[in-house]
């Protein structure tokens, strides 16, 4: 409960939690420095708001030699160990983890049962918050509510030519999993996000183009609205 409690309450400032979220994004070591002229805030505020992501363990930090002399820089970047919150403490990741090794023991017909659990499920949720409008522009506002609700970060361009959208997951919510059955969690996640769009657009090309299991920063995914 305490732990919860300094979470919630480190988040709970604006500033502190752009920032958190900037260091998702950017996923690079950042300085006081460099966060202080981001958010065009004195320094001693920038480093305020990062010792307290830091004693949250919501980033980690170490010091860092100056290469032009003088004292060391401390630098800042996102912790490795996901961030777990509820009350009552809730063990949900061990369950995933025990799914995950069954899923995977039972060869590919078990493989191909869970891929289509995971895509009728992300039907579900677009059909969950869908409206009636028909407009692309309204279709993209559906997915992008869909993506904040299970906590990833899309970033979204379009190509008004093509009508192809590309869209990159830098805080990938299933990454503590990626260590012992990566090709198994990235196969669900992708047909998940497939049932998303082929709810909204049933008529699509959808293919990954970046991975992270390929050692990118970040997955990538490209979708063209035919």
């Amino acid at each position: 409960m305490k732990d919860t409690l300094k979470i919630t309450n480190t988040l709970a400032d604006e500033t502190r939690y752009s920032i958190y979220q900037y260091i998702v994004k950017e996923k690079k070591q950042v300085t006081v420095q460099e966060i202080a002229d981001e958010f065009s805030i004195h320094p001693n505020v920038a480093r305020l708001h990062l010792t307290k992501l830091n004693d949250s363990k919501l980033v980690s930090s170490e010091l860092e030699n100056n290469k032009k002399g003088g004292r060391p820089a401390r630098i800042y970047f996102l912790a490795e160990e996901p961030i777990y919150l509820s009350f009552p403490k809730q063990e949900n990741h061990l369950l995933l983890q025990w799914l995950l090794e069954l899923v995977d023991s039972m060869g590919d017909d078990a493989l191909a049962k869970a891929k289509d659990i995971s895509y009728q499920h992300g039907q579900t949720i677009i059909k969950h918050i869908s409206s009636t409008t028909q407009t692309f522009e309204g279709k993209m506002e559906l997915f992008k509510e869909a993506a904040n609700a299970i906590g990833y970060i899309p970033q979204i361009t379009e190509n008004e030519g093509k009508k192809v959208i590309t869209f990159s997951i830098y805080n990938c919510p299933y990454k503590n999993q990626l260590h012992k059955h990566p090709a198994l969690v990235c196969s669900l996640h992708e047909s998940f996000l497939k049932g998303q769009f082929d709810a909204l657009f049933p008529t699509n090309n959808f293919v990954q183009i970046e991975s992270m299991q390929n050692h990118c920063n970040n997955c990538v995914y490209q979708i063209e609205v035919l």
